[in-house]
């Protein structure tokens, strides 16, 4: 861990319902490896094999991704089941685990916004994650839904908005930009 790089360490969150918030704190993990720094990113609500995990692979030590999630997507038409809930809670202890360890500048809670929304994550459990923040360590919360309690305790805020989006079109999500 270099605290000298990151200085305080901040609370950042990437939110709203257009692409993007996942890429964007992967550029961030991208950009801190050039300068010797080391992102943890947990995923929840993710089991499908992304093409970060791969790239990530070729990235270590200095990127490391674990998901907490099934393969099948939770949505209103598939609402969580108990498994999600219980695989939300173990990715949340791992990765407030990662971000107390000392092995990591930054620490990434991919898609937390959204396992709150699906109320497999509390804001409480949100802000305790933000309180217990070890001064060194910048933390980023993604997802769509960011709770208002979690923005108003952040120190950056990004909204990804949708002005136009080749969905709309029909194109389905492509290998190597959304997944």
């Amino acid at each position: 861990m270099n605290k000298d790089a990151i200085g305080k360490g901040y609370v950042q969150v990437y939110t709203g319902n257009c692409k993007g918030k996942t890429t964007a704190a992967l550029g961030l993990a991208f950009r801190a490896m050039g300068r010797g720094l080391k992102t943890y990113m947990g995923q929840f609500m993710k089991g499908q094999k992304y093409a970060e995990l791969k790239s990530a692979e070729m990235c270590r030590p200095y990127i490391t991704i674990e998901q907490y999630g099934k393969d099948t997507l939770i949505h209103v038409k598939n609402p969580p089941e108990e498994q999600d809930v219980q695989m939300a809670r173990e990715g949340l202890a791992k990765a407030k685990s990662a971000m107390l360890s000392g092995e990591y500048d930054i620490v990434v809670f991919d898609e937390i916004n959204t396992a709150h929304f699906f109320h497999l994550i509390t804001v409480e459990e949100m802000l305790e994650v933000i309180r217990s923040k070890p001064d060194g360590v910048e933390v980023i919360f993604t997802g769509r839904y960011a709770p208002k309690e979690v923005v108003d305790a952040a120190d950056l805020v990004t909204e990804m908005v949708e002005i136009k989006h080749y969905y709309e079109k029909g194109v389905p999500a492509r290998d190597g930009i959304e997944r």
